[in-house]
């Protein structure tokens, strides 16, 4: 689980709440608007179907889950395991790691080495695994499109169920002061829903899932390195250093010290 989203989301849900509360003197009521609502939370959906696709939008718990739960590994990590194998493969020859395989929690990575334990040119090995990168950024990318739908359209809407209150408003001028007010209340209620979903909620988490995905899209340029570089021959150290090119200065200094 990934425990800075999870202290995150809480924060914020309890920085919201505390001044919902404080700001209404406790009257949460005071917030509902069910005008707002329907424009606002029913617009935004409207906004989701109409610019995403029907397969990608059934993939929303995911992105969800993507945000919540990360499994990826970090540098220090893929470097140590990469230099472990490619020791092995040259102490014993590249067909001992067909007994690793099984070993090894990640399907990418078991896959390269799969192809090069079989013999295959590292052409084929690099352009195949590519191919699995470009389709997994494809994945990535629909994650972020959709909470930056909300993001951008969310208050777009909310902008719109504020003039359509304030229209409202105007047309009771001369009228009861209790209509003026409910509909004012109505076009500021609306601008809030579009602010908190779109600042509070949607783009918090797309530009967490644009972060996860470089990182993961790291990793993944890590391993292709490693493995085309152990079915080279190279000397582990040279594997090591491969994988050292890709960290930061901090996360070299751990790669010296797991090998």
């Amino acid at each position: 689980m990934d425990k800075a989203s999870v202290i995150g989301s809480i924060v914020m849900t309890v920085c919201c709440m505390v001044v919902f509360w404080k700001a209404t003197h406790g009257n949460l009521i005071a917030l509902w608007s069910d005008k707002g609502a329907i424009m606002v939370i029913g617009g935004t959906i409207a906004v989701i179907f109409m610019a995403m696709p029907m397969k990608k939008i059934a993939k929303v718990p995911g992105y969800c889950r993507r945000y919540f739960f990360f499994n990826g590994k970090e540098a220090a990590e893929i470097a140590e395991i990469m230099y472990a194998l490619a020791e092995k493969a040259r102490r014993d020859g590249i067909l001992a790691l067909e007994t690793e395989l099984q070993k090894i929690n990640d399907e990418f990575l078991a896959q390269g080495l799969k192809m090069a334990v079989d013999g295959s040119d590292p052409e084929t090995i690099e352009a195949t695994l590519r191919m699995q990168l470009m389709a997994m950024q494809d994945r990535h990318k629909a994650g972020k499109k959709f909470f930056d739908l909300i993001k951008v359209y969310g208050p777009g809407i909310a902008l719109t169920a504020t003039l359509i209150g304030q229209i409202g408003m105007f047309q009771a001028l001369g009228g009861a002061i209790e209509i003026m007010g409910k509909m004012l209340a109505v076009a500021v209620v609306a601008t809030m829903y579009g602010t908190v979903l779109a600042n509070c909620i949607a783009g918090p988490i797309g530009d967490k899932l644009a972060m996860r995905s470089a990182e993961e899209i790291l990793s993944r340029e890590m391993m292709i390195q490693g493995i085309l570089s152990i079915q080279a021959g190279d000397n582990p150290r040279a594997t090591l250093d491969k994988m050292a090119a890709f960290a930061s200065p901090t996360e070299r200094s751990k790669i010296k010290v797991a090998a």
